[in-house]
C-alpha cells in the first residue's frame, strides 16, 4: 500500500515564520503584544455583548427586586471590566521579548486596574443596597443611607491605597502607617465628614428625623417634607417647591420643629381668637332668652343655665332686678354656642381638647379662643375646617349683640368725617 509523502510544505513555512521572527525580535514583541490587546478587547466585547446581556436577560425575567438595582446600578457591568484585565495581567509572562521590568510594570498596572474597577463595583453595590433598602417599609424610620455612604468612604480610600501600593511594588501597610501618622491632618481634612456621621448616628439612633416628616427650620428658611437624608445633608422641600439643604450636624446643633407627632396623632390643633368689642357685652332680655331657646345647640344650655340661675338666686334671698342676681350674658351664650357647634362638627376630634375659653381682656378687646383637633391633618383640609368654623362664628357674632374689635379704617374717618360735615357746606 502506497503512502503519501509527507507535506513538507507547511512544516517548512513554520519554519521559516520562525525564523524570521528570530530574526526580527522586535517585529515579533509588537504582534505578540497586538495580538495580546486583541484578545483583550474581543473578551470584552464578549463580556458586553455576551455575558452580560445574558445576565440582564435572567435579571428582567425574575420576580425579584434586587437584581433589578444590581443591573440598574451597573454593578454587573463593571465587575465584567475585569475580563480584560485579567487577559493582560496573564498574557503579558508569555509575549516574547518584554523585559522583567515592563513585564512587572504592566502586571502592576493591570492589577491595580483591577482593584480600581473592584472598588467602583462595591461602591455601586453599596448605592443598589441601599436603594434595595428603601423598598422597605422600615427604610422610612431607620435609613442607613449615611452608614453606606462611610462604608464607601473607606472602601475608597483603602482601594486608593492599595492602588499607590500596587502601582509602586510595596505593601500597603506601609502606607497605611503614614496615614496614622498623619490622623491630625486628615481629621482636620474630615472634619465635617465626622461630624455629620456622629449628627446620622444620633438622628437614625434617637429617630429624631425621617424621610417624609414637616420640618421646620426658621433658620434656615426651610418649612417642608424630608426628602433626603445623606451623610453630610439633608435636603427639604419646601411648601414652594423649593429645596432648602441644611448640614447634617445642624440638626444637633440647633433647633427645630417636626410635625410628625401631630400626623401620627390623628388630630391637628386649631388655637384662634376672635376679639369682642368690650362695650357690647350686655345681659340677655327676656325676649332674646326666649329667641335663643329656638336653637337647637342652645336649648339644652339655656334651660340648664336659667335652672342654674333660679337656685342660685333663690339661695340669694334677693328682689328682681337686683345687682346681685345673677343672669345670662350675651357673651357666655355665644361662647356656649360656639362650644356645642364645635362638639356636633364632623371634623373636629371629639377625644382631644375641645373647649372655647376667655381669655384676659385686652386694648383690642376680649379674645375668645377656639382650642380644638381637627380629625383630619392634612394641610389644606386642615385650612378649610379652621376657615368654615371662623367663617361661622364671625357671622353668628351680630346675632348676640356683640361685635368684632377691629382697629379704624380709612372707611370708619371717612363715614365720622361726613355725618359731621354741615349739610350744603
Amino acid at each position: 500500500m502506497n503512502q503519501a509523502p509527507p507535506d513538507t510544505t507547511a512544516a517548512s513555512a513554520v519554519t521559516t515564520v520562525a525564523d524570521w521572527l528570530n530574526a526580527y525580535p522586535t517585529v515579533a514583541t509588537a504582534l505578540a503584544l497586538t495580538a495580546m490587546i486583541l484578545l483583550a478587547w474581543l473578551m470584552d466585547v464578549v463580556a458586553k455583548q455576551r455575558i452580560l446581556a445574558a445576565i440582564s436577560l435572567v435579571v428582567k425575567r425574575t420576580k425579584f427586586a434586587w437584581d433589578d438595582e444590581l443591573l440598574e446600578h451597573r454593578v454587573f457591568e463593571r465587575f465584567g471590566r475585569l475580563v480584560p484585565a485579567l487577559v493582560i495581567y496573564f498574557g503579558i509572562p508569555v509575549v516574547p521579548g518584554v523585559g522583567p521590568e515592563a513585564e512587572a510594570f504592566i502586571r502592576h498596572v493591570a492589577a491595580a486596574f483591577m482593584v480600581a474597577v473592584v472598588v467602583l463595583a462595591i461602591g455601586a453595590l453599596l448605592t443598589a443596597v441601599n436603594d434595595i433598602y428603601e423598598r422597605f417599609e422600615m427604610a422610612a424610620h431607620r435609613p442607613i443611607k449615611g452608614y453606606l455612604q462611610v462604608s464607601k468612604i473607606a472602601v475608597y480610600v483603602l482601594g486608593a491605597v492599595v492602588v499607590l501600593a500596587t502601582l509602586m511594588n510595596r505593601s500597603p501597610l506601609i502606607f497605611l502607617s503614614g496615614i496614622g501618622a498623619m490622623t491630625a491632618v486628615l481629621m482636620l481634612v474630615f472634619k465635617d465628614t465626622l461630624l455629620s456621621l456622629v449628627a446620622s448616628i444620633q438622628l437614625m439612633s434617637n429617630d429624631m428625623v425621617r424621610v417624609g416628616d414637616w420640618i421646620e427650620m426658621p433658620k434656615y428658611n426651610a418649612d417642608g417634607d424630608v426628602i433626603d437624608i445623606a451623610l453630610h445633608t439633608v435636603k427639604i422641600q419646601n411648601w414652594d417647591n423649593t429645596i432648602t439643604t441644611v448640614p447634617t450636624s445642624k440638626f444637633i446643633e440647633d433647633s427645630f420643629k417636626n410635625w410628625r407627632g401631630m400626623s401620627e396623632s390623628g388630630g391637628r390643633r386649631i388655637k384662634r381668637s376672635i376679639w369682642i368689642d368690650k362695650g357690647t357685652i350686655r345681659f340677655l332680655s327676656d325676649e332674646e332668652i326666649t329667641r335663643f331657646k329656638r336653637f337647637a345647640l342652645l336649648r339644652d344650655y339655656i334651660e340648664q343655665k336659667q335652672k342654674e340661675l333660679r337656685d342660685y338666686n333663690e339661695a340669694l334671698g334677693g328682689e328682681p332686678g337686683d345687682v346681685n342676681m345673677r343672669r345670662l350674658t350675651n357673651i357666655g351664650t355665644f361662647r356656649a354656642y360656639i362650644l356645642n357647634y364645635l362638639k356636633n362638627h364632623p371634623k373636629i376630634h371629639q377625644e382631644k381638647t375641645l373647649m372655647v375659653r376667655q381669655l384676659a381682656p385686652t386694648p383690642h378687646g376680649i379674645p375668645l379662643e377656639v382650642y380644638v383637633f381637627t380629625n383630619d391633618t392634612a394641610w389644606s383640609v386642615y385650612e378649610g375646617i379652621q376657615a368654615d368654623i371662623f367663617e361661622h362664628v364671625m357671622a353668628l357674632v351680630p346675632e348676640f349683640g356683640l361685635r368684632l374689635f377691629q382697629n379704624p379704617t380709612g372707611a370708619d374717618f371717612k363715614k365720622v368725617f361726613s355725618s359731621e360735615t354741615p349739610a350744603g357746606a
